[in-house]
């Protein structure tokens, strides 16, 4: 059975890093995968990049230019939203690619920013074979957003779009809807990869008739395992004294990842118990100016963007719980990495996080937006009397649920209903 695995880039981002992993699992499980990307970072011979010369090069890099030109002057010139949403108005043929033509699946991740148009998945259609499309995000059910933060038109027909600051009924999330009707009919099988993610599958006017299972991302159990605490902090240069809380994310500052309630969460703490108790490491990308670092209010140390996987396992074997103050997650891929190197996590009670936290077992679930909540549940953790159950609770968690043999399999079973007689 080969399948191929359609992602814009090989390890850039979690979707990325989710369809990377899953390659690789399936491959261990002894199944023929390949990945199919337009940016490829590293040698390995079994991810190929559509962009092979120069000019394919530059074709890419036009085609992702245009698409955020289109979104710019329909959003009034305004910066901010240009990556909230996409159009998919460019990209490039596959359906003649050779890994296309020999595959038994297709398996379509996050194809967005040029990688694949519209037009480009109805020719992947026209194959007639069968494609599995892997939610990431909100978009496949969606006319334009990655995230709705709330706005439920998708339910029926998107237009007004609060994105665009649109008070057009046909404006270009309309357009969009619209052109993206043919997916009602498509018979995609959906695969979200969290439960909540499914129910805004089956919301959608545009997914509402595909059929959509939950799986949940992967991870390697080899490379995010529990180590010594205190040699994990010795060499990172960590503090032995102090309850470390740490906090990642692909850009601290994104608005999503809800930094803003992570540093009111920790004032509380620091009211009930004093600073000199609490270290807050950061991991990841900070877009612009870092001023907002001056507003936590506790000692702190930012670690920059993190690629290599043991340097991050290290994180989490040296800290005492890990913090996903979050808007929304549409499954939570830093709380099973903590999870599985027995670092508890506390989030909120909204999205996907849901189906990986078990509350006040292996980790703790605040009310949404509530930052007395949220501080309460940190503190639940770091104070925890039996500290090595709720830690076993963890990794007990991601072995039985998240481990490559398990979601490999999963996905295995899926793909052999496509392709029976």
């Amino acid at each position: 059975m080969n399948i191929l695995i359609l992602n814009t880039s090989e390890l850039t981002g979690g979707a990325a890093v989710a369809a990377n992993r899953l390659m690789k699992a399936l491959r261990k499980s002894g199944v023929n995968a390949s990945m199919l990307v337009r940016d490829k970072k590293t040698t390995d011979p079994n991810v190929v990049s559509i962009q092979d010369s120069s000019w394919k090069k530059m074709l890419g890099l036009i085609c992702f230019l245009w698409e955020r030109i289109v979104i710019f002057l329909s959003n009034h010139l305004r910066r901010k939203p240009l990556f909230q949403v996409s159009i998919a108005n460019t990209g490039k043929d596959i359906s003649s690619h050779p890994l296309v033509l020999e595959a038994d699946v297709i398996h379509l991740h996050w194809i967005n920013q040029g990688f694949l148009s519209l037009n480009d998945i109805k020719k992947l259609l026209k194959l007639g074979k069968p494609i599995v499309w892997t939610m990431h995000d909100m978009w496949p059910c969606t006319a334009i957003c990655h995230h709705s933060f709330g706005c439920e038109k998708f339910k029926e027909e998107c237009g007004e779009c609060p994105f665009l600051r649109s008070h057009k009924h046909k404006d270009l999330a309309y357009s969009v809807f619209h052109k993206k009707r043919f997916l009602a009919d498509s018979k995609i099988q959906l695969v979200a990869v969290s439960t909540w993610l499914r129910k805004q599958a089956q919301d959608s006017a545009l997914t509402n008739r595909l059929p959509v299972e939950v799986i949940p991302n992967v991870i390697d159990t080899s490379l995010f395992v529990p180590s010594d605490k205190e040699e994990a902090r010795k060499g990172l240069s960590l503090p032995l004294d102090k309850k470390i809380i740490l906090m990642g994310a692909a850009r601290i500052n994104d608005p999503i990842k809800g930094f803003e309630y992570l540093v009111k969460a920790l004032s509380i703490l620091k009211e009930r118990k004093g600073e000199e108790d609490y270290f807050l490491v950061l991991f990841g990308g900070i877009k612009g100016d870092d001023s907002f670092l001056s507003e936590i209010p506790i000692p702190y140390v930012w670690m920059g963007s993190l690629s290599d996987p043991s340097m991050i396992a290290k994180l989490y074997a040296a800290a005492d719980v890990t913090v996903v103050a979050s808007l929304y997650e549409t499954f939570g891929q830093t709380i099973i990495e903590g999870m599985a190197c027995g670092c508890p996590a506390v989030s909120f009670d909204n999205s996907g996080q849901t189906d990986i936290i078990n509350h006040l077992e292996n980790g703790y679930l605040a009310k949404y937006k509530d930052t007395d909540d949220l501080a309460t549940g940190i503190k639940w953790v770091i104070d925890n009397r039996e500290p090595l159950r709720l830690n076993e609770a963890c990794i007990r968690k991601v072995h039985d649920c998240y481990q490559e043999s398990v979601v490999a399999g999963r996905y295995i079973d899926l793909y052999r209903s496509l392709t029976s007689p």
